[in-house]
């Protein structure tokens, strides 16, 4: 049995859910986000719990039973208190700037890069080597994070770049004579 896949999805207060047919959709003080999950498993509402179970036991099922219960919970968690990544810029004179729905970046290359933040992420910089991406869909967070880290990723022998914050860089000694 799925250890995770048994539990059921508290919904807290202020947090609705509504399930038709695999679909569910659960609203939430930050939005509105919904789930389409395979016919592996059935997703009900019980008062202020959703419950996920597999329908039957094949090896397809019990996969399913587990992703799609963390799934509800991302849903759930989204809704109310949403996901963060920090991204952190080392390196002499980078340096980022949020400017409404674009981030000027400045990363040692011939001219500034532009990124256009997608709809549904806020993107601020509390300092100028600071970046935070913030929103109500984990995926589309991580994967902006990664976009902006992917302009300059940081290298191993001066540890210069943008990294997420507490990430470790293994470094590397240089040339020796």
């Amino acid at each position: 049995m799925s250890r995770i896949g048994k539990k059921p999805v508290e919904l807290p207060s202020g947090v609705s859910a509504a399930v038709s047919g695999q679909t569910i959709e659960v609203k939430g003080p930050k939005g509105t986000r919904s789930f389409t999950a395979t016919d592996d498993v059935t997703i009900a509402v019980d008062g202020d719990a959703v419950t996920v179970t597999p329908r039957g036991s094949s090896k397809r099922a019990r996969q399913q039973w587990g992703m799609s219960r963390t799934m509800v919970a991302n849903l759930v968690t989204g809704v109310t208190t949403g996901f963060k990544k920090e991204l952190e810029i080392t390196g002499v004179g980078y340096r980022a700037n949020a400017q409404g729905n674009v981030l000027k970046l400045n990363l040692g290359y011939s001219h500034d890069v532009d990124f256009a933040v997608p709809a549904g992420i806020t993107v601020t910089t509390p300092k100028q080597t600071e970046i935070t991406v913030e929103g109500i869909d984990q995926q589309q967070v991580g994967e902006v994070a990664a976009k902006i880290r992917e302009w300059r990723s940081p290298e191993p022998y001066k540890g210069k770049g943008i990294r997420y914050k507490g990430e470790f860089i293994f470094r590397k000694d240089g040339k020796k004579k």
